[in-house]
C-alpha cells in the first residue's frame, strides 16, 4: 500500500452544516456522483453512483456528530480496489465561523493514489461550495 492521501480545505460553513452534507444521501449527491445511498450509522451502507456509471461502495465505521466520519471505500467490479478495501477519514474542526476539513484516505494501492488524489481535490471544493450555499452544477467528474 502507498502513503495515505491527505487533503485539507477550509469551508465557510460551520461543522454541523458540513457534516450534514456527509451524512445524507440527497445532500451528498449534490457534490459527488449522480446518486448516493448514505446510511450514516456504524455498519451502515455507503454507496455512490458516479457520473460515468462506476459504483463506489463501503460501510460507515465511525461517526462523531459534527466532528468525524470514517467509512470504507472501494469500487464495485474493480479487483485492485474492491468495495471496503480502503478507508476514508474526514475530520471537521470549527475555524472562525467555518470548518477546517481534513480528509485522509488510507490503504490505497500505489497505482490508485494519483487518481484518488485528483478526485478528492476535485470533490472537496464542490462540497465546500454546496455547504456554503452555492450550486456546483452536475458532477462531470475530475478532469
Amino acid at each position: 500500500m502507498g502513503e495515505p492521501i491527505v487533503v485539507e480545505r477550509r469551508i465557510s460553513a460551520p461543522p454541523p452544516v458540513v457534516y450534514a452534507y456527509l451524512t445524507d444521501s440527497d445532500r451528498w449527491a449534490r457534490w459527488q456522483g449522480e446518486s448516493a445511498v448514505i446510511e450514516a450509522t456504524p455498519g451502515g451502507t455507503f454507496g455512490l453512483v458516479m457520473g460515468n456509471g462506476t459504483l463506489a461502495s463501503g460501510r460507515f465505521i465511525e461517526l462523531v456528530p459534527d466532528r468525524r466520519i470514517v467509512f470504507s471505500w472501494g469500487w464495485v467490479g474493480h479487483p485492485g480496489l474492491p468495495p471496503g478495501s480502503s478507508t476514508v477519514e474526514i475530520d471537521l474542526v470549527a475555524d472562525d465561523g467555518g470548518t477546517r476539513l481534513t480528509l485522509t484516505h488510507r490503504a490505497l494501492p500505489q497505482e490508485e493514489i494519483a487518481r484518488h488524489t485528483l478526485g478528492w481535490n476535485h470533490y472537496l471544493p464542490r462540497l465546500g461550495l454546496v455547504a456554503e450555499g452555492g450550486d456546483p452544477g452536475p458532477d462531470q467528474g475530475p478532469a
